[in-house]
């Protein structure tokens, strides 16, 4: 994740912070969004483009001591050589190691969370990506050594057994992917999110890797533990985008993130 980057880096070297603090019209990134200035170097992106390229001059140019306004207006217009017409604000912020702690905090709240439940092949290949994705990732499995020795950035993992024990204590709003080793343990893992659904309606997706076979054998075995019709609909099951053919791990999880987006884009 770039935040994650971002902070490593910072610890060995100073940076310009720039933040997009407000935005009217037509504009390539929306407010919130942030890029680092390295003296050399940089990591995340306000835009791209001749606007990234005269923001980071000015960045650099705070970097070797030189003065100028804490936020800095751009039209988005000729002078750039932009046509979007809208505007931005640009912030400029210089940090050191000092302000990690802060800026983790800060730069992090909007996030949302995500629980990832299994370390198999597609497990694997997922949390590669979403790691890199603007989510707070959770990734939580029963079995012992599953996890990759290197772990992407920013990912927490968890051993839990029974595994589902860790759906009770996921943060309010979590996104739910459920891919354990075994059918039986999935199927535990489902419950106990349509329980805590009951309880807090508060897991806006929980979705179940499988076949239609598989999610309709599950509907008959939640129904008989008490789940109505309406709660079982809450789970997403395929899971994936539609229109991407191909089962290998990555073509999944390509597929799985972007549907995840989907689900934090329709909920803001």
């Amino acid at each position: 994740m770039s935040l994650e980057r971002f902070l490593l880096r910072l610890a060995r070297e100073s940076a310009c912070l720039m933040n997009i603090h407000a935005s009217r019209g037509s504009v390539p990134r929306e407010k919130g969004a942030w890029m680092a200035v390295f003296a050399e170097g940089a990591i995340g992106t306000i835009g791209g483009g001749h606007l990234e390229f005269a923001a980071m001059a000015q960045a650099r140019q705070r970097l070797a001591g030189g003065a100028g306004e804490a936020l800095v207006r751009y039209p988005l217009g000729p002078s750039l050589g932009q046509c979007c017409g809208g505007e931005l604000q640009v912030s400029f912020e210089l940090v050191t190691a000092a302000d990690i702690a802060a800026l983790h905090q800060r730069l992090a709240a909007d996030h949302p969370p995500l629980a990832l439940f299994g370390g198999g092949h597609v497990g694997q290949a997922l949390a590669q990506v979403l790691a890199r994705l603007p989510l707070k990732l959770s990734w939580i499995d029963s079995r012992d050594e599953i996890f990759p020795a290197e772990l992407p950035l920013g990912v927490v993992c968890l051993h839990s057994d029974p595994v589902q024990a860790e759906v009770a204590a996921l943060a309010p709003g979590s996104r739910v992917l459920i891919m354990s080793f075994s059918h039986a343990e999935d199927l535990e893992v489902v419950a106990a999110c349509l329980t805590r659904q009951r309880l807090h309606a508060d897991l806006p997706y929980v979705g179940l890797i499988g076949s239609k076979t598989k999610w309709a054998t599950f509907g008959h075995r939640l129904a008989a533990r008490d789940f109505t019709a309406q709660e079982i609909a809450h789970v997403t099951c395929p899971i994936g985008i539609p229109g991407i053919h191909g089962k290998e791990p990555e073509v999944i999880a390509v597929a799985v993130a972007a549907q995840i987006l989907q689900s934090v884009s329709d909920h803001r």
